[in-house]
């Protein structure tokens, strides 16, 4: 009997989902990567290897699980859906038996404990939860000190933009509290089955130490939050909101070394912690 391939093609996507009577849904951002070569290079991208302990969100049919031990890396896996959970473990046995594999049941959204400190954070995330998931991950998870996402292309730029670019809001920015991005290349969208109508990146981070405290960063969010809520005002009329009127805000503003007439794309995150320090 051939030894089976270490890694899914298009045949085994197809068999695995027939198999579970899987339909891949537009509400999960089910689009499963079908092609070997991109696993691999995104397993290279993000740097795993062997010892270390990786945390996969979404992993689906197993693409980029088995793309993952394939380079003696721990993955702990965090699945939605189930039937895929069920199915993760034994088509792992199927591929890479006794491989150091651990599947979680459940909504990412509520995961506030993983075993294994996973020191790296690998996806391919569906658009329409990808920053909130990152950021969650973050905040809770300060073992992760670095990682790789496949995301949609639009997020991806903004995620990872520089203050004064035209994307550049506040996923950046709170990203940007938690380390340092960057885009990592291009994926087409003929590798994934279905195949998406939207074009997708993989983004790299590597954390570094946090600016501030949980507290410092709960006021800097809220001022983020406000600022990109009008995007077009300038901060001494967004931030109002939060700071109480236009002349608070003014002084406020002044107090941090930040001109009244700035608008929130223009600040780093550096200078958002400012502002909320200036308010303690």
């Amino acid at each position: 009997m051939t030894e089976p391939a270490k890694l899914l093609g298009p045949a085994e996507i197809r068999d695995l989902a027939d198999l579970l009577g899987i339909q891949p849904t537009k509400k999960l951002g089910q689009n499963f990567v079908i092609d070997p070569n991109t696993v691999r290079r995104i397993v290279k991208a993000a740097g795993a290897g062997a010892g270390e302990t990786v945390v996969e969100i979404g992993p689906g049919l197993g693409s980029l699980t088995l793309g993952l031990l394939e380079t003696g890396a721990s993955v702990v896996a965090v699945e939605i859906d189930n039937r895929l959970a069920a199915q993760l473990p034994v088509t792992v046995g199927l591929f890479h038996p006794d491989a150091p594999l651990t599947v979680i049941t459940a909504d990412a959204m509520g995961i506030t404990d993983l075993p294994g400190a996973p020191t790296r954070l690998v996806a391919n995330l569906p658009y329409n939860i990808s920053v909130p998931v990152l950021l969650h991950f973050l905040e809770h998870f300060p073992s992760l000190a670095s990682g790789l996402v496949m995301v949609q292309a639009e997020v991806g730029q903004r995620i990872a933009a520089a203050p004064g670019s035209k994307v550049y809001g506040g996923p950046s920015i709170k990203a940007a509290w938690y380390g340092d991005w960057r885009t990592a290349g291009q994926v087409s969208r003929q590798v994934f089955w279905p195949v998406p109508n939207v074009d997708s990146i993989l983004v790299r981070f590597d954390r570094h130490e946090q600016p501030g405290t949980e507290e410092e960063r709960l006021a800097t969010f809220a001022l983020v939050d406000a600022a990109f809520q009008q995007r077009r005002k300038m901060l001494r009329q967004s931030l109002s909101v939060v700071l109480g009127d236009s002349t608070t805000a003014s002084a406020r503003l002044e107090a941090a070394g930040i001109p009244a007439t700035a608008r929130g794309e223009e600040l780093t995150v550096g200078q958002f912690l400012g502002i909320a320090r200036s308010i303690t």
